[in-house]
């Protein structure tokens, strides 16, 4: 996966900030991430969702509205209905840059905002909540004691998440009338509805009566004891893993690879105007190996060397742990450091640095470096090694 930096125009001509995270291979679908109210694209569960479907081969774009985060603007110019035409911009910047949108997510009234942006930007063939008020109104309680004033004097500046922010009148009369009883039977797109049942902030009655209004296609899946920002690590995985397997059957993306393999690994050439492949193993592993952008690749994955270096390293500490574990030594950390040269077509020579925690005594490291060159790749490069090749079938 990579991620990049994303500008476009918002709905009232300033810069919006955002970054694209794209898989390494051309994307086979698009998606938007709408991050919560006063929120950032930066916050765990928006890198954690959008970098999740990267790796799946889905390309997300994930930006601080009007006013927040790196976006330029007034937040206090902002509203609901604003954030829409920011999603609909958005949506037209990826379509001249990459391709148009078919996945909408929204977190909290980010949430909201891609139901209710849904039927303004064609082709959206899936949209996923998380933490979702069934009427954008809901926010006004964060404002509490500074409603009526708000509401007097046009203006306040209000507390929320220990950051002030100025809330205008316009704001509380646009989320007044913003409902989304209309957007919801309409919502031409499958519809998966994330939510905590023990959301403090936005209760779980919000995520029923979003689902009950929505028409099917539509799904509804519990993130148990999660926050409402999904703050935890765990829990901001979890709502990942379940949008990008969810996600799969609605983008309809192309089965274009060939079978995991049982044994050994698979190289499947990717680009056949640079020299990126897909490397496949066994259990859904993937690995990608390239050359650097000197020798005419893109440097976007292994070299073929850094390929073997990286088995003699990962075997060497895996062999000297088994060791440490039957010694019973405690051994906290060990780190490989492998290099190599060539010095001609037919030889090369590997480095190995060795790296032991300070814990172990004298003996117990030199045993160590010992048993290194005993690592069954170490055998292997060292033995006699023959290659035989075939056409498949």
């Amino acid at each position: 996966m990579r991620s990049e930096k994303f500008e476009f125009t918002g709905f009232d001509g300033s810069t919006l900030a955002g970054r694209l995270d794209r898989p390494v291979e051309p994307p086979r679908a698009v998606a938007i991430f709408a991050h919560c109210f006063t929120g950032s694209k930066d916050l765990l569960a928006s890198r954690r969702i959008s970098q999740r479907l990267a790796s799946r081969g889905v390309a997300v774009l994930r930006f601080d509205f009007t006013g927040l985060g790196d976006s330029e603007g007034e937040f206090a110019n902002s509203n609901f209905t604003s954030n829409i035409e920011d999603l609909v911009a958005a949506a037209k910047a990826l379509e001249d840059h990459l391709e148009a949108p078919s996945m909408l997510i929204g977190h909290s009234l980010g949430g909201a905002a891609v139901i209710a942006a849904t039927q303004r930007i064609p082709g959206i063939k899936a949209v996923a909540t998380i933490g979702a008020p069934a009427d954008p109104e809901h926010v006004s309680h964060n404002f509490g004691k500074w409603v009526e004033e708000i509401k007097s004097e046009g203006e306040a500046d209000v507390c929320l998440a220990g950051r002030p922010f100025t809330i205008r009148k316009h704001f509380l009369d646009d989320i007044a009338c913003a409902k989304l009883d209309d957007a919801l039977p309409k919502l031409d797109a499958a519809l998966l509805v994330l939510h905590a049942p023990r959301d403090v902030t936005v209760g779980i009655e919000n995520a029923s009566s979003l689902f009950l209004k929505a028409k099917h296609p539509k799904s509804f899946v519990s993130l148990d004891d999660a926050d409402h920002l999904l703050t935890r690590g765990a829990d901001a995985d979890y709502a990942a893993s379940i949008i990008a397997t969810w996600s799969a059957k609605y983008l309809s993306l192309p089965k274009t690879d060939l079978p995991q393999p049982e044994t050994g690994v698979r190289a499947i050439e990717r680009d056949p105007g640079g020299f990126l492949n897909r490397i496949l193993a066994p259990r859904d592993r993937i690995v990608f190996g390239d050359e650097p952008k000197r020798l005419g690749g893109t440097d976007l994955g292994f070299t073929p060397f850094e390929m073997v270096a990286t088995g003699l390293g990962i075997c060497t500490t895996m062999t000297m742990r088994m060791y440490a574990r039957r010694k019973g030594w405690e051994m906290e950390s060990a780190h490989v450091d492998v290099t190599w040269e060539q010095t001609d077509r037919h030889n090369t020579t590997f480095e190995r640095r060795i790296t032991l925690d300070s814990s172990l005594s004298e003996d117990q490291r030199k045993r160590l470096i010992e048993i290194a060159d005993k690592c069954p790749v170490h055998r292997m490069l060292e033995g006699n090694i023959e290659v035989e090749t075939s056409g498949a079938d």
